[in-house]
């Protein structure tokens, strides 16, 4: 029993920590969505290569423009990017996974071999397929990427719906004859979250490196619009004159993908003890 509430208290320990630090970025990305203390993209701010000072907090980069505003926008885009791609991708690759994990079959061997050739393809290579064909931009970037998430989620909801499908309170309410999107909808989907959760945070974080790898590599988001791995590539050039340039903008990336990664660890970790309960 006390090596139970040992083991709760460390996961509640990781979600609380979690929570709080993305709390905070989400917080800070919401404030620079309406305000940032200097125009992002306006050249000379301050001096070229200002050290982080009381006016700017992260210093100054090679155009003199203010980094923490500048964090803050592209946070705000990293954030935009990694919560549109997880809702295509989960959305699309839950309804897959119910289809084929529910009713089995034809429907799960076709879904199921359309989604392994997918995954075959390596998703940053893929990626950049879809990329290459679709073109640059904030909008294109989602929906590739999005497409590229689809079948991590559908493989991960099919399992948790096909434990589900046989169970006996699904059973009966099949002999109350309710339908199946019904049965999908309101008896099974509730019951996959502890399994979908920790996937979607995971998910997101996957999101937030690949918009950062995109960008990073100049095909992602697009200058001017501010974008957390453009800074990141555009820093490197400057780590030996202005370090805090890459340290701000990386540890922001960082802080970001620990944060939700504590969530999800708080989650798992709770799922394994509900289930050791059972």
């Amino acid at each position: 029993m006390k090596k139970k509430t040992v083991l709760r208290r460390k996961s509640d320990g990781y979600l609380r920590l979690g929570l709080a630090i993305t709390g905070i970025l989400t917080a800070l990305i919401l404030v620079g969505c309406f305000w940032t203390p200097y125009d992002p993209n306006a050249l000379s701010s301050g001096a070229p290569f200002t050290p982080p000072c009381l006016s700017h907090l992260f210093g100054t980069d090679h155009f003199g423009r203010d980094i923490f505003s500048r964090v803050l926008k592209g946070g705000g885009t990293t954030l935009l990017v990694a919560v549109s791609t997880v809702a295509i991708g989960g959305i699309a690759g839950t309804l897959i996974g119910a289809l084929t994990g529910y009713f089995g079959g034809i429907v799960d061997e076709g879904l199921m071999r359309l989604n392994d050739a997918m995954t075959a393809f390596p998703s940053i290579l893929l990626a950049l397929v879809l990329i290459s064909l679709l073109g640059y931009g904030k909008s294109n970037l989602i929906l590739a990427l999005g497409l590229v998430f689809i079948p991590s989620f559908a493989r991960v909801s099919r399992g948790a719906f096909a434990s589900c499908r046989d169970k006996n309170y699904i059973q009966s309410a099949r002999l109350m004859g309710a339908s199946p999107g019904r049965i999908l909808l309101v008896h099974i989907l509730p019951n996959t979250a502890p399994v979908l959760l920790p996937a979607v945070t995971i998910g997101f974080n996957n999101a937030v490196l690949a918009e950062a790898s995109m960008s990073y590599l100049s095909i992602g988001v697009q200058p001017p619009d501010a974008s957390l791995g453009y800074m990141l590539s555009e820093s490197q050039g400057y780590l030996a004159s202005a370090p805090w340039y890459a340290l701000c903008t990386g540890g922001f990336i960082v802080l970001l993908i620990l944060g939700v990664g504590l969530i999800g660890e708080g989650l798992q970790r709770r799922q394994r003890e509900s289930g050791s309960r059972r």
